[in-house]
């Protein structure tokens, strides 16, 4: 009994996947293989994919579509969120003018545009990702200089003259819970857009995939790939974001 008390997440976990897999297996056993491909199938389908260079490229490609889509809109979102500690113009601009006007845009409206622009390859899907990345930037860390400590940038400022120095110094400290829930956020929005920009605007990439074995049926590499993406997350998120915000927590949070 102890040992079922101690572990009862991970057997109520077990015991519920478990039985989503004998529920779809029968499932599919009723439907036809396009609408409704088994376990098993989808399973071989990934060992495939895996064992593919090609397939497996593609999904490399998609990694750095979305990698170089965050860094560019975090980079990006960081330069204009700062711009307004310098200037009241630059608060007017950014915080009433281009960032409503990025929030509301569609993202399939940036992806039509950049297709063109600049045609179907990778550039287009990387340009339609972070434009979409970019409001979530912007919002995150203007809310945090917006909820800055005003007691530490007086001490900052009573120490030190130098921008340059309270900017490093003290202001980044303050802003790194912020920048992270930037990071995390873009990351999930990301897999989210990534595809449909991969599906029309891309020569490459999950979205290729997807469209392909749409055109031919091939059902179950459909589902490999949407597992794929599963997997990818749940391994960012256990092995680097979750670790990351705990330590975040213990540095951050007061009691």
């Amino acid at each position: 009994m102890k040992f079922f008390f101690k572990n009862s997440k991970l057997i109520i976990s077990v015991i519920f996947w478990l039985f989503f897999l004998v529920i779809w297996n029968k499932y599919s056993s009723i439907l036809p293989v396009y609408q409704l491909p088994s376990p098993m199938l989808i399973s071989t389908a990934m060992a495939n994919i895996v064992l593919d260079f090609d397939l497996i490229s593609q999904i490399g490609l998609t990694l750095f579509h979305v990698l170089s889509a965050m860094l560019i809109a975090f980079c990006i979102g960081v330069f204009l969120s700062l711009l307004p500690i310098y200037s009241d113009y630059f608060e007017h601009f950014v915080d009433h003018r281009i960032t409503p006007f990025l929030n509301s845009f569609s993202g399939v409206g940036w992806l039509f545009i950049a297709i063109l622009w600049f045609g179907i390859n990778s550039f287009t899907v990387i340009f339609a990702v972070t434009m979409v990345l970019i409001p979530f930037a912007i919002i995150n860390l203007r809310t945090g200089i917006a909820e800055m400590d005003s007691d530490i940038l007086e001490l900052g400022n009573s120490l030190t003259r130098n921008s340059k120095k309270i900017l490093l110094s003290v202001r980044a400290p303050m802003l790194f819970p912020y920048a992270f829930a930037t990071l995390r956020t873009s990351f999930g929005v990301s897999w989210k857009v990534v595809l449909t920009a991969e599906l029309f605007g891309g020569a490459g990439g999950m979205g290729y995939i997807l469209n392909k074995s749409r055109q031919e049926f091939e059902t179950e590499i459909i589902f490999a790939i949407i597992a794929f993406i599963i997997i990818f997350v749940i391994i960012a998120e256990v092995a680097f974001f979750s670790p990351i915000q705990k330590h975040l927590d213990k540095r951050y949070i007061r009691d």
